[in-house]
């Protein structure tokens, strides 16, 4: 395990120069509807959900299906696109890291050159203007606090990327197992929302079976695995509590930092964002730093990031 004595704040893969325009090539139109249909489509998932279940109660199959799939989707997201690839907090092999990145694009949020370089704009630039999801500056007063929750949340999601986005990712672009995942990033979401279908159908022998696993595992689960990840964004750099100090509004969420599976420690990530671990407290339960760990000791993770209580009592607030 290696310990963080660097400076909390240093972020080797992010560029120094800051991007304020936006990419012109970009139509916006063909953004907002794709954008409409993964932010519309998972909810549509969820009210018929409510309705096919209408009447014939919420077995446990169906539990199971929506529980593995988001077990899995999220640890794709949190420990694989996140800290794996965005932070680089840990070093693992290549069939580890095409598992993790497979995982990540399940989760249907884009393709991870992508979410990595707009993770690593975030860190650059949080909560300044330049920050492509603050909650902050959208004005004042209740408002303004609802807007820029809004933004944080999903409206980011409509707007086109920051010009030359993809040269925060150049280190992600050399991997060529990272490449060829992320340019068939549909391929794996389709595959995310089929398998649950594919195995409701098998297990009840029932077409019945096989839709409501498609709801259920498919797109209820990629609706809660969303607003989680979304709710880090949002939540997360209004309410909560600043052990750390840090450059930026990020906060710890107790609430998220369960559900999130340790993303909801997000002060100690701003103020450590290299560190594999989110939850530096014994009571910071983090569910994601548990499967690094996991990794770690049996061979299949190495050079694990986390801060030396030194760096940590010196970024007290």
């Amino acid at each position: 395990m290696t310990q963080l004595n660097v400076s909390p704040d240093t972020q080797s893969a992010a560029p120094t120069a800051p991007t304020p325009d936006f990419d012109p090539s970009q139509s916006l139109f063909a953004l907002r509807a794709v954008a409409v249909i993964g932010v519309a489509v998972p909810l549509l998932g969820v009210a018929a959900a409510v309705l096919l279940s209408w009447g014939w109660g919420f077995s446990w199959l169906h539990l199971g299906l929506m529980a593995g799939m988001y077990l899995l989707t999220a640890v794709g997201i949190t420990v694989g696109f996140h800290r794996l690839f965005t932070h680089r907090s840990f070093e693992t092999t290549r069939p580890v890291r095409f598992i993790f990145a497979v995982l990540g694009s399940m989760a249907v949020e884009g393709p991870v050159l992508k979410w990595v370089a707009m993770h690593r704009r975030h860190h650059q630039h949080s909560d300044n203007e330049l920050d492509p999801h603050s909650p902050h500056h959208h004005g004042s007063g209740v408002l303004g606090l609802l807007a820029g929750a809004w933004h944080a949340h999903v409206g980011w999601i409509f707007q086109r990327d920051p010009a030359n986005l993809l040269k925060y990712v150049g280190d992600l672009q050399a991997d060529p197992v990272v490449r060829r995942v992320s340019n068939t990033w549909t391929l794996w979401s389709a595959f995310g929302l089929l398998l649950p279908a594919v195995l409701g159908g098998l297990i009840t022998w029932t077409w019945t079976g096989a839709l409501l696993g498609f709801v259920w595992g498919g797109l209820v689960r990629v609706f809660l695995v969303h607003h989680l990840t979304w709710s880090i964004n949002s939540v997360c750099h209004l309410w909560g509590t600043r052990p750390f100090r840090s450059n930026d509004e990020s906060r710890n969420n107790v609430i998220f930092g369960i559900l999130g599976l340790g993303e909801g420690w997000h002060n100690n990530h701003h103020a450590f964002p290299t560190s594999a671990r989110h939850g530096l407290r014994w009571w910071e339960f983090d569910a994601s730093y548990l499967i690094i760990r996991g990794l770690e000791l049996v061979g299949l993770a190495w050079k694990v990031k986390v801060p030396a209580a030194e760096a940590m009592a010196l970024r007290l607030a």
